[in-house]
């Protein structure tokens, strides 16, 4: 059945070309299908972007706003890129903008169900999806809960560790805190988590603002990047470990692909590794025993249904030696048909354009069940 599906893309977050790309892909698989769709941009100052090509506005809009202080610039460019180069071409009327905070036309104009690929915080944290529920729109993913415990980091593993899920050991440290007494940040961390470690923003995502650190002399300055993006910082120790994910599709009776192994030449999987062409390789299935398989997709599973999550998550793994550790969940991950959450559906035998079909099937089961 042909649908008339809204796609949100863009974000005031660190993660706006990456909302590009992945929306650029799900719209010509939504066109591909025959559903006719209404695309709908958020710049990064947080204005609606509508009518016309919004895809267009926004990634010129990104290729001239790059900070120039940013040493991922070229990989941002690329996606930005890429995202205006795939998308099928609309009508070329001009987009027009309309002020943050409201409703525009476009969302309130009978739409049968919106899919949001937007990343990080303004959309991937709950916000949009309240903004969602109150217009009675249905939506494709995770509902106001979930999205917000999935995105910070902080809530996502304390409610982990509550539901007995195995984390890698961690401080959460505040940002005036640490600036009001860095000595004794630099003694909690040291007597929690020791060094190596990571110092990441709690609420943000594909590696921005993300740091190793590897002995306390290098603190500060990670501690000073995560407090640029984030008023909490996450401290984790630095695991020597292989890294594992797992894709998870369904509502109430969730299932779990078969899980990818990311392999990369970098020291670790920063933004960079993750966005650059050809810097880091995705293995499905992954290369371990039957046990852990099955222990990693109870897992994902088990994190899915700890943050009552619905539609889709990617869960993952730290495999340390034979010891799983849940990494974390994302409600929203990438979604390009050659992201590692749609790959890992495909190697489990769905294709990327009947995930995405399955994935608005979902969120109309789930406007019913409410």
């Amino acid at each position: 059945m042909a649908l008339r599906v809204g796609v949100i893309f863009g974000g005031r977050s660190g993660e706006h070309e990456v909302s590009l790309a992945s929306a650029a892909s799900v719209i010509a698989a939504l066109e591909r299908s025959g559903h006719r769709v209404v695309p709908i941009g958020i710049a990064r100052d947080g204005r609606w972007v509508v009518g016309g090509d919004p895809m267009r506005a926004l990634a010129s809009e990104a290729r001239i706003a790059l900070p120039a202080d940013d040493a991922t610039g070229s990989v941002k460019k690329a996606l930005a890129d890429r995202a205006e180069s795939a998308i099928i071409t609309h009508e070329t009327a001009l987009a027009r903008s309309e002020p943050a905070g409201g409703l525009p036309a476009e969302l309130r104009e009978g739409l049968d169900v919106v899919v949001i690929m937007l990343h990080g915080p303004y959309g991937e944290d709950g916000t949009v999806q309240g903004l969602l529920e109150l217009a009675d729109v249905p939506y494709v993913g995770a509902g106001v809960l979930a999205s917000a415990v999935g995105m910070d980091k902080a809530a996502m593993k304390a409610l982990f560790r509550a539901h007995g899920l195995p984390v890698v050991e961690y401080l959460v440290v505040l940002r005036h805190e640490w600036r009001q007494d860095p000595a004794a940040t630099e003694r909690q961390v040291a007597a929690t988590v020791g060094f190596p470690c990571f110092v990441k923003p709690c609420n943000l995502g594909s590696s921005v603002g993300i740091s190793k650190v590897r002995h306390p002399g290098e603190l500060a300055a990670a501690l000073a990047v995560a407090a640029r993006h984030d008023r909490k910082i996450l401290v984790e120790r630095g695991v020597t470990a292989r890294e594992i994910e797992v894709s998870v599709l369904g509502n109430d009776r969730p299932v779990a692909s078969q899980p990818g192994e990311i392999r990369y030449g970098a020291e670790w999987y920063d933004y960079a590794t993750k966005y650059a062409e050809g810097q880091a390789q995705l293995v499905i299935p992954a290369p371990v025993s039957p046990q852990i398989t099955r222990r990693m997709q109870e897992l994902a599973i088990a994190a899915f249904r700890a943050i009552d999550c619905a539609g889709m998550a990617r869960v993952d793994f730290f495999l340390e030696g034979e010891r799983v550790i849940v990494n974390e969940i994302n409600t929203i991950p990438g979604f390009t048909s050659t992201s590692a959450y749609a790959r890992m559906w495909e190697a489990s035998g769905l294709s990327y354009t009947a995930l995405i079909d399955r994935l608005v099937e979902l969120a109309l089961e789930r406007q019913r069940d409410r």
